[in-house]
């Protein structure tokens, strides 16, 4: 049990049933009246955010939250196959889970399927790729303006903004978590 007066970010807690990680958290204590803690707090299963306060007195339960390495197979449609690398257990996620995290992800790559008492709700890619453009326009000569970008499609199918010197067959280094452009490998 954790009470409000120790919170700390990045704090995994079960709040009134739900999975809630601390953000932010502030100490507040008013000149007249009870002190309080005033945070915003991040349901970890579907990404709402809220804002609330609590007594610091108040105690929560500390909520597990496991991650586990594995291999990324293949999809077929609406189910994204993993193995674990030790095991060579298969498991097989939904695509409402996987959503967006996999667009940067190849096959046999290796992620963490991040679970809640044994339910998957996230998986967690990489933080840095790389990837080979398998489609852009080419950049012209006089189209050099600092900072000049031109969109691209990386070899997963997603598209990303790359500066103009970038070309088909080109390796480039992504940001997972921005889905940025970061520089040619």
């Amino acid at each position: 049990m954790v009470s409000a007066g120790d919170f700390k970010n990045g704090l995994t807690l079960e709040i009134n049933g739900r999975v809630m990680q601390i953000i932010e958290f502030q100490h507040v204590k008013p000149g007249k009246g009870a002190a309080f803690v005033r945070t915003k707090l991040k349901d970890v299963i579907n990404g709402g955010v809220v804002e609330t306060t609590f007594r610091p007195t108040e105690k929560f339960p500390t909520a597990r939250i496991d991650r586990k390495e594995m291999t990324y197979l293949y999809n077929d449609g609406d189910l994204y196959y993993f193995m674990d690398p030790e095991s060579f257990e298969q498991v097989a996620i939904g695509k409402d889970v996987v959503a967006d995290s996999m667009k940067f992800v190849k096959e046999n790559e290796n992620v963490k399927l991040v679970s809640y008492n044994g339910n998957v709700f996230t998986v967690e890619p990489p933080l840095f790729v790389e990837l080979e453009i398998s489609e852009t326009e080419p950049g012209f000569a006089g189209n050099t303006a600092q900072g000049a970008c031109k969109p691209a499609t990386v070899e997963t199918g997603a598209e990303i903004s790359v500066p103009l010197f970038v070309n088909i067959g080109d390796k480039v280094k992504i940001d997972t978590r921005t889905g940025e452009y970061l520089s040619r490998v």
